[in-house]
């Protein structure tokens, strides 16, 4: 494909030089080295922000890459990261928009003052096309900053989603792909596998749950010598867990840990904000995964895959250690409590009303809290 032609390039390297808050939107093909190394000098000689789309469809990142920020899920805290952008240069990407229409909200998330400049479309060539924004601008000789290595160090105690991601940041190994459909029990996953070895994550790209273990499945028999990382929330599991017994059948090297918290969690979340009232019993029970409980690791047996059930950090990490060393598919269960339960819940929505009205050092501390 060819990159974005001259005209195009130099109408955005004049926006940028202009001054101004600006940032770069990157998806697709941008988000590999090449085109995360030229944004990343871009950012170094101009300033601008560097943002990954919502769920790219593959994002490399690790020690010694540039870090990119992802758009939140949540649309206020998408609405903090964009506050006062006023070039916003689209490559490979789409303009933001809201998961979900919330009434009263605004479901394009672009700032009403910001123009947005498409840089490249997905048939052109991104990394090409930044290239050539490099040198329009003079950066090519900027220093782009780069992830440094970091480790997390061993989780212990009583199981949590958090430490799980931690766990995950502390073993990861080198050159690994990494499937998050973790939906709430993911939160913490991208903190503490900034640093770790260089590694692809893969994510849910559109509305529809389910697609991890298939990832999964697809990843391993594309790339059969580096070893695959699933991250799946209990509920998005039950919508394809016969992806097991193909695991097995191929005798694929495919780490599976299913985040058992025993509850849509995301979608407990998002009932409210989307403006249900009076939500009965029996609505709610529609979100419930405990009548009857589900033993995942038992599901996994009896398709074939070697599974184990932890329920606490230390049970956890021998897990990962033992799936991470031996060939051949794994499921490790972590029972572990909802991310966002209870006054956590019950404030959360709060929190993302109070945001506009917060000073914006304030509102932005507060989306790092919530979803670093």
């Amino acid at each position: 494909p060819e990159a974005a032609d001259d005209a195009t390039v130099q109408a955005i390297a004049q926006a940028l030089r202009a001054g101004g808050k600006a940032a770069l939107l990157l998806g697709g093909q941008a988000l590999r080295e090449p085109g995360l190394r030229a944004a990343a000098r871009i950012a170094a000689h101009r300033g601008v922000k560097v943002f990954a789309e919502v769920f790219p469809t593959r994002l490399e990142r690790g020690a010694g890459l540039p870090a990119v920020e992802r758009i939140a899920y949540l649309a206020e805290l998408a609405g903090v990261q964009l506050a006062g952008i006023e070039h916003l240069v689209l490559v490979d990407a789409k303009a933001p928009v809201s998961f979900f229409a919330y009434p009263g909200k605004k479901s394009y998330l672009v700032p009403d003052a910001c123009t947005v400049h498409q840089l490249a479309t997905p048939a052109q060539d991104a990394a090409a096309s930044l290239e050539k924004l490099v040198q329009a601008l003079g950066a090519a000789q900027a220093q782009p900053a780069l992830q440094a290595p970091a480790r997390p160090g061993r989780p212990r105690g009583k199981l949590t989603a958090e430490k799980v991601c931690k766990a995950v940041g502390h073993l990861l190994p080198e050159n690994a792909i990494v499937i998050d459909e973790a939906i709430t029990s993911g939160l913490m996953l991208a903190p503490f596998t900034a640093g770790a070895p260089r590694h692809d994550l893969i994510t849910l790209t559109g509305g529809a749950i389910g697609q991890g273990l298939p990832n999964a499945v697809g990843a391993a028999i594309a790339c059969p010598e580096r070893p695959v990382l699933a991250l799946i929330g209990d509920g998005t599991s039950m919508y394809t867990i016969q992806a097991l017994w193909t695991m097995a059948r191929e005798k694929l090297n495919v780490v599976s840990v299913i985040f058992n918290n025993a509850s849509y969690s995301v979608l407990n979340v998002e009932l409210e904000r989307v403006g249900a009232e009076k939500v009965g019993v029996k609505a709610l029970s529609q979100l419930d995964l405990t009548g009857p409980v589900i033993h995942f690791a038992q599901l996994a047996q009896g398709m074939g895959v070697h599974g184990v059930r932890t329920t606490t950090a230390e049970e956890f990490v021998r897990a990962l250690e033992h799936a991470l060393a031996t060939p051949g598919p794994h499921l490790i269960e972590a029972v572990v409590p909802q991310s966002l339960s209870g006054l956590k819940r019950k404030l959360l929505p709060w929190l993302l009303r109070s945001l506009p009205s917060l000073p914006p050092a304030v509102a932005r501390a507060l989306k790092r809290k919530i979803a670093p």
